[in-house]
């Protein structure tokens, strides 16, 4: 597993190491079982301190993808890929809350809103609501 930070994303290094942990469970670069590098190894790899990716492996056992064993190591959870997905999936909700909440302030009429979606989801039985009518 190849984890390449920046110090200049602006996001804390724990939470870049976290996201691309999360994201290889979620493409299944990294399986059930399969174990991660040792706290040192990866702080020394990184060339970050131990702390930084103590609190990164901590925070991904808090979520349930991975487990610390101790004397062993940390090791991906068996259900991380579903709990990633959860996590995904509550994402998704939330932020499709938050655009039709938008849309209806925007005063947008449900059928518009569907019809954005389907030509985001490019769904060819149904052009979007700005192209319907242009035959």
């Amino acid at each position: 597993m190849k984890l390449i930070i920046s110090s200049l994303s602006g996001q804390p290094i724990y939470r870049q190491i976290e996201d691309q942990i999360r994201s290889a469970i979620l493409t299944g670069d990294l399986k059930a079982g399969e174990g991660l590098p040792s706290l040192r190894h990866l702080s020394q790899e990184l060339r970050v301190s131990v702390l930084t990716v103590t609190r990164a492996y901590t925070e991904l056992a808090q979520e349930g993808l991975v487990e610390n064993i101790q004397g062993k190591g940390t090791f991906v959870a068996d259900s991380g890929d579903q709990v990633m997905r959860r996590h995904l999936e509550d994402r998704v909700q939330s932020l499709l809350d938050e655009a039709v909440d938008t849309a209806r302030r925007a005063g947008m009429e449900p059928d518009r809103i569907r019809g954005l979606l389907d030509g985001l989801l490019g769904d060819k039985g149904s052009a979007p609501a700005s192209e319907e009518g242009k035959e």
